[in-house]
């Protein structure tokens, strides 16, 4: 019965990733549909609009707004749309938390940004994973660090949070793994799958 149960629950953790993923995508996929068709549909007639075209569309915007955002009086009327944004109470708070999440993996030129790391624990032979966020202040309050500092960000395992420290750095020691690789160890608390039939 033991061994019955050990096969069941292989198969179970082989087939729910694969489930979770699939639904996933065809939820973002549907919802995505749903959002740009709409008003879509509002525009052409009814009897030439396909299912997809919503998402098509929308992909081609985003791509347009990509090219668009590196013309240099584009960013500029974006910047101050942006700054007008940011000054009203609610939607600064929810606007700002949104953008700078997404833009910590946007990849950009800045080679600090993300770098993976291990802090060591003072008094102990422990270290914590984490990414450098940034490595200058002058733009923050007197006080928030010192010279020499590094905002090493701490993710916690398995929930949307962490810890931001100040710290020198000469107490993290740098990675050489991708952000992606490091995130998934962090937030799955080191566990990886077994391949099947191990």
């Amino acid at each position: 019965m033991k061994y019955l149960g050990r096969i069941f629950l292989t198969g179970v953790l082989t087939v729910l990733p694969v489930l979770a993923t699939v639904y996933l995508l065809y939820w973002l996929f549907a919802a995505a549909e749903s959002f740009l068709g709409k008003p879509l549909q509002w525009l052409i007639p009814e009897d030439v609009y396909r299912v997809g075209m919503g998402l098509t569309v929308g992909v081609i915007v985003i791509f347009a707004v990509g090219v668009l955002m590196r013309a240099y009086i584009v960013r500029r009327l974006f910047g101050l749309t942006e700054k007008l944004l940011l000054q009203v109470p609610l939607i600064k708070t929810i606007y700002a938390a949104i953008r700078d999440f997404f833009g910590l993996f946007a990849g950009d030129d800045d080679q600090v940004a993300l770098q993976v790391v291990t802090v060591q624990l003072p008094g102990s032979d422990m270290r914590l994973m984490g990414f450098i966020t940034r490595d200058h202040f002058s733009d923050l309050p007197e006080g928030v660090a010192s010279e020499g500092d590094v905002a090493v960000y701490l993710p916690m395992s398995y929930q949307l949070g962490g810890y931001t420290v100040f710290m020198p750095r000469s107490q993290i020691t740098p990675i050489p793994m991708s952000r992606e690789d490091a995130m998934r160890l962090v937030l799955t608390a080191g566990l990886k799958a077994k391949p099947n039939g191990d």
